[in-house]
């Protein structure tokens, strides 16, 4: 699962997940795309979990690339903890998406085959997304 090596705070603040992404809503790689359609916070292991199910689709037929990156810890306190006493441990790393940001790329022969790796990658992932092709996203 994807995680930074190294960040300058063990803690952020939850931030506000709202507006429009304002960069990364082109494909740049691939000529099939996943969009966002709306906003929240994509976990290592839903973007692990999509990616697999994407490549047991291609095989070895077509090349992926990930697009967004989980960089934000999340933190949690353990169960039947009392409130109060500080803010919970990171549990996990997270991506934060807008509407528009490209989640995933893809270069495969047929668009149909294409379509099919990129609908398994959405059933995978808690936001809404669609499928965008090199002529939509100009």
């Amino acid at each position: 699962m994807l995680s930074p090596k190294r960040v300058k705070w063990r803690k952020v603040q939850k931030g506000k997940t709202r507006g429009r992404a304002d960069r990364g809503g082109t494909l740049f790689f691939g000529s099939f795309g996943l969009q966002a359609t709306e906003c929240g916070k994509i976990t290592s292991r839903q973007l692990e979990a999509s990616r697999v199910a994407m490549t047991r689709y291609v095989k070895r037929g077509g090349r992926i690339w990930v697009r967004i990156f989980p960089d934000k810890p999340l933190t949690k306190k353990p169960a039947e903890t009392r409130m109060g006493s500080g803010k919970g441990n990171p549990e996990f790393w997270v991506a934060v998406v807008r509407p528009g940001r490209v989640l995933f790329e893809l270069s495969f022969p047929s668009e149909e085959g294409a379509r099919e790796a990129l609908d398994k990658a959405i059933q995978k992932l808690p936001i809404k997304a669609r499928i965008i092709t090199r002529e939509e996203a100009f």
